[in-house]
């Protein structure tokens, strides 16, 4: 579970996005971060008993920063207004599919996973597997319990068909898709929780086949 008061630190946070008040504020930010911290180590050392890829990853490699690169950004506050963290083999800098946690307060919560925005020779092998292997690919995707906490894969899609694709094509749906990920919501009230770390494992255990059939394609 996360403290009431990492939630109150990132409320705050969106309201005074600014170095002023986050240098006053520092003591409240290094708790929220320890806090945060503790609990994507209890997911990484569940995910390792469930995943076998998760093997060695470490903090480090999950958790973001707070702070933004804003060179190439309209928006110019300097701080996230959420923590987050990803887990997929190789770290957050990883090309693989993989799973995540976002933490912003005022109903903006999810744990999710899957793969987004791959290169295009990523993104090319991904629907190449989707089209020799649909038949599978739809089952996992229509299985009662993934529909359940996910309902359906999320993704900017192309207009047309991808080239070397028809249009009639029965994956054509997905082969259209420029990421392949999924997302299951967290309240406020739910992040507080002590079963917040056991509910974000099941998530993940959920889509964790489709997480594997991504991987196998960048094999």
């Amino acid at each position: 579970m996360l403290q009431p008061s990492t939630l109150k630190f990132l409320k705050l946070l969106r309201l005074n996005n600014n170095k002023v008040w986050f240098d006053e504020h520092k003591t409240e930010y290094m708790a929220a971060k320890a806090d945060f911290e503790s609990m994507v180590q209890q997911l990484i050392d569940g995910l390792i008993k469930q995943d076998a890829t998760m093997q060695g990853l470490q903090l480090k490699d999950c958790v973001f920063r707070i702070y933004k690169d804003v060179r190439f950004s309209k928006d110019k506050t300097p701080y996230k207004i959420n923590m987050a963290a990803s887990f997929q083999a190789g770290g957050k800098k990883s090309t693989l599919a993989g799973y995540y946690f976002h933490l912003e307060p005022g109903g903006n919560s999810f744990a999710g996973g899957g793969i987004w925005m791959p290169a295009a020779p990523q993104l090319k092998k991904l629907r190449q597997e989707i089209d020799y292997n649909f038949q599978e690919f739809e089952q996992l995707i229509s299985n009662k319990e993934f529909i359940k906490h996910f309902g359906k894969i999320e993704g900017d899609a192309l207009k047309t068909a991808p080239q070397g694709y028809q249009p009639d094509n029965p994956a054509i749906a997905y082969l259209k898709l420029k990421s392949v990920i999924v997302s299951h919501p967290f309240t406020d009230e739910n992040s507080t929780q002590p079963a917040l770390v056991r509910e974000i494992l099941k998530t993940f255990a959920i889509m964790q086949p489709l997480v594997q059939f991504i991987n196998r394609a960048m094999d």
